[in-house]
């Protein structure tokens, strides 16, 4: 297990170029420290709902040991998209101004296609499959795997479209059980042979301090309140219990995972 820390808060110099492989547009950025960074705006049209997804799932993916690229705060001005020659790009970035959230950029990684299955090891197959699940991360599929291969190694990116709990919280205490049908089309599926292993394994070192300390390092002005919310130490108090009382089970997503990798054979 990795341990905690807290982000690091750079600040955005040089805006490169869009990335136009996502529905969101995220952009490649330079930052303070030199480093280049893909930046998830805030002003993107999922909103900063999907800045939360992408920071709790991403973070706790990191803190049990899954290879997540690091994330870090950004600062973006508004100034940066004055060179932009599209108009949407500089809308995005204006209406993005201050706080965002980035994640390193991998030079040389390449996309991983569903056809490179194969070649990853089963354990860690069962680990993402497991987690994915537990999370509830729709966006992990053949048409859009979201992961990296990067010095011969898997890399796991884009949560954005995990904890779909926040696009519907009202009754969600009583999904809190869901078994998530939907990992039937997670393209790991195959080569996830054992994710009653991965249970053992990880299921443990989620734990409520962790869950507090991951939906701590969220900003307040993220927290999306949707209709049933005033305030977002609501918001947060309800992700902490629907994080905690998914894994304290009964783990029905874990179940699932296996009776859908059988339904493979």
């Amino acid at each position: 297990m990795s341990e905690q820390h807290a982000l690091r808060h750079i600040t955005a110099t040089r805006y490169v170029m869009p990335l136009r492989e996502g529905g969101s547009l995220p952009g490649l950025v330079e930052a303070d420290d030199d480093g280049l960074y893909v930046v998830k705006f805030r002003g993107a049209g999922q909103g900063s709902g999907a800045l939360v997804a992408e920071l709790v799932v991403g973070e706790l993916a990191r803190a049990i040991g899954l290879p997540v690229p690091e994330l870090v705060f950004i600062d973006i001005d508004p100034v940066l998209g004055r060179s932009e020659p599209d108009g949407e790009v500089q809308a995005l970035i204006q209406a993005s101004a201050g706080l965002n959230l980035a994640c390193d950029f991998l030079p040389g990684a390449l996309p991983f296609d569903g056809a490179m299955a194969a070649q990853v090891d089963p354990a860690l197959a069962s680990a993402i499959v497991w987690f994915d699940a537990y999370v509830t991360n729709i966006d992990r599929t053949a048409r859009n795997t979201n992961m990296l291969w990067w010095h011969r190694s898997l890399q796991v990116i884009d949560h954005g479209a995990a904890l779909y709990v926040m696009h519907a919280w009202e009754g969600y205490e009583a999904r809190i059980a869901s078994p998530f049908a939907a990992i039937r089309d997670h393209v790991l599926l195959a080569r996830a042979t054992d994710i009653a292993a991965a249970d053992r394994t990880y299921g443990p070192l989620i734990t409520s301090e962790l869950i507090d300390y991951v939906t701590g390092l969220v900003p307040a002005s993220w927290w999306p309140l949707g209709q049933r919310w005033q305030h977002p130490e609501q918001v947060r108090d309800a992700m902490r219990h629907y994080l905690i009382a998914r894994i304290s089970g009964p783990r029905a997503f874990v179940v699932e995972g296996e009776r859908a990798h059988a339904a493979l054979l």
